[in-house]
């Protein structure tokens, strides 16, 4: 850095105008990295305020205001008379980078407690798929229906409301108003009979795997886990300690007396009874009883993950495991990721009567809460109606977009991939050929612009099916049929290379 009596030509400072900080604000980010990087030693002088402004092309006031938000930070001291100094203070205190550090390419990884190494070594996903609006994207919903302009319309009602309420902590449980109004969604629409107080709202679900693990395991307690299943409660419950134990998912559902032979003794069981997480298969009453006996001997608890309850459009929606459980031993977990939108991070916990002190302690002395407006609006949204006729709505379209997948599915992929009709949800699994691979055509399949998750990807130990996740809900027919016809091309390249692949094999061997 070339050095005059004014102080560093900076001229390694760049300023982008089009830029959507505030010059004041890059001028200021980019003498701050040069600091504490090492670029000027404690001490040093930096350029008047009047020659940086002429060597860099901007005013005076935005390197004076640069200076003063610097100085405010203690990274630089300006003397009247004398000029403006790199604070002394740093030749102290700042730790410098170690040779091996600067020698390095990737800096050394942080020492994490004994449970998180472990999670962290366990968690799934190495790859995460795309979670935009497209062909067969999972786990979104139809954003392109939803009713914004009721939806606004309630945010700045409820911004204009009470200030105290508006800008202020809230409840740690969770608004009464929310939490009444999905006590009475769980009675109407679920079957579940419940009260306001047993509902605790959090910021999504998978915050509520976590804090069920935490309130109930111990490192190391086994937990039995559907094969394959749900992605992030896994992991949530992975973070917590758990030693997840595999049981297996057919059309019933979990099988409750592979469980019993791989851990009679477990702590906790996961499942996804309405709508299995990812095969789709609704869990027979059967199955039910006999789970819930199994917790019960063993003075285990189950959560119930409804995720996507709502929407079943085959008739009259199943029983939730929670409405038939006379043993107090199901935690119900719900979410407005599928029922409204993904970014409210808004779901909820309805405790078993024997929990419900439990929640009250650990929420009011451990979690912040959830954004007090968020609640609010869905409080309002369900208090006005609006919930229900979304809902209602939402599953005519879901059937409708799931019978356009079928439609295309029978059309372009017959001997290719064998997709399984769904009576609800936003999603369905279909069955890959033999000489297929999951994992080969969700790669090609995203290159070629569409989501196709691998079955593989939800099991903890390996399944003997090969197949793919389709999701169909957030697209609409036109999407969907465009989307099965680029599967059908990717499917079909494959199953027409292997013959060839093998032929190169055999020949080279």
């Amino acid at each position: 850095m070339v050095k005059r009596a004014g102080g560093s030509l900076l001229l390694s400072i760049r300023i982008d105008h089009s830029h959507h900080h505030p010059v004041s604000t890059q001028l200021c980010m980019a003498l701050r990295e040069i600091i504490l990087s090492g670029g000027f030693a404690p001490g040093d002088r930096l350029p008047a305020s009047r020659t940086l402004a002429n060597d860099l092309g901007v005013s005076r006031t935005t390197v004076v205001e640069a200076f003063s938000r610097l100085t405010a930070e203690g990274l630089i001291d300006s003397q009247t008379g004398s000029g403006t100094f790199v604070s002394a203070v740093l030749g102290a205190d700042r730790p410098m980078p170690s040779k091996a550090r600067a020698a390095s390419a990737e800096p050394a990884a942080p020492r994490l407690s004994s449970v998180m190494e472990d999670a962290v070594s366990r968690f799934v996903e190495r790859r995460r798929l795309p979670h935009a609006p497209r062909a067969f994207t999972t786990a979104l919903p139809a954003f392109d229906v939803f009713p914004m302009a009721q939806w606004a319309r309630l945010s700045a009602k409820w911004l204009r409301g009470n200030q105290d309420e508006v800008m202020g902590y809230g409840d740690p449980y969770g608004d009464i108003q929310l939490r009444r109004a999905v006590a009475s969604h769980l009675r109407a629409n679920r079957g579940i009979t419940c009260d306001p107080e047993q509902v605790f709202i959090l910021g999504g679900a998978q915050q509520a795997f976590h804090l069920i693990g935490s309130m109930l395991l111990n490192p190391g307690d086994k937990v039995w886990f559907e094969n394959p299943g749900a992605i992030g409660a896994r992991n949530s419950l992975v973070a917590s300690g758990a030693d997840l134990i595999p049981v297996p998912v057919d059309g019933n559902g979990l099988r409750v007396e592979e469980g019993l032979r791989l851990a009679p003794r477990f702590r906790l069981a996961f499942v996804t009874p309405s709508h299995q997480q990812p095969l789709g298969c609704v869990m027979s009453l059967a199955r039910r009883f006999a789970l819930l006996q199994a917790a019960e001997q063993a003075g285990a608890w189950v959560i119930e993950d409804d995720y996507d309850g709502e929407f079943f459009f085959a008739g009259r929606p199943p029983p939730t495991l929670k409405s038939v459980d006379t043993t107090g031993r199901v935690i119900y977990v719900g979410t407005f990721s599928k029922s409204l939108f993904p970014a409210l991070r808004l779901g909820y916990v309805l405790a078993p009567p024997a929990l419900v002190g439990t929640f009250r302690t650990v929420m009011s002395r451990f979690l912040p809460g959830v954004p007090s407006h968020t609640q609010g609006v869905v409080a309002e949204f369900i208090d006005e109606g609006h919930f229900a006729v979304h809902v209602r709505r939402m599953r005519h379209i879901y059937f409708e977009r799931h019978e356009a997948l079928a439609a295309a599915a029978r059309k372009h992929l017959g001997g290719l991939l064998d997709v399984v009709p769904a009576n609800s949800g936003l999603h369905t699994v279909g069955y890959l050929a033999p000489r297929l691979v999951e994992c080969d055509a969700s790669l090609e399949a995203d290159r070629r612009g569409i989501t196709a998750s691998p079955l593989g990807r939800f099991a903890i130990t390996p399944l003997n099916v090969s197949g793919l996740v389709l999701g169909f809900g957030s697209s609409p027919p036109p999407v969907i049929e465009a989307g099965v016809k680029v599967l059908a091309d990717v499917l079909d390249k494959q199953l027409k290379a292997r013959p060839q692949r093998a032929a190169r094999k055999v020949r080279a061997a």
